[in-house]
């Protein structure tokens, strides 16, 4: 499998259990300890989806400025 795959699949993923968390600690049924905890991971999740954001919108404009210089190139 491809990285790009398991990339794709890993920020769904995380973006689904960032939900679950979310409702888990909207619900207020949580006692302080496990509150915080799940907050960790949500902070975790986060940060991880964002990072992977990132990545992916460098890669983007990457290959949009090659296909820029090619239709210029082509255009020349």
């Amino acid at each position: 499998m491809s990285k790009g795959k398991d990339q794709k699949k890993s920020i769904e993923k995380s973006l689904t259990e960032l939900e679950r968390l979310v409702e888990e600690l909207e619900n207020g049924d949580l006692e302080l300890d496990q509150a915080l905890k799940k907050f960790e991971q949500g902070i975790k999740l986060s940060r991880e989806c964002q990072q992977t954001l990132e990545e992916t919108e460098m890669k983007i404009k990457i290959l949009m400025e090659n296909a820029l210089k090619t239709t210029d190139e082509e255009l020349n």
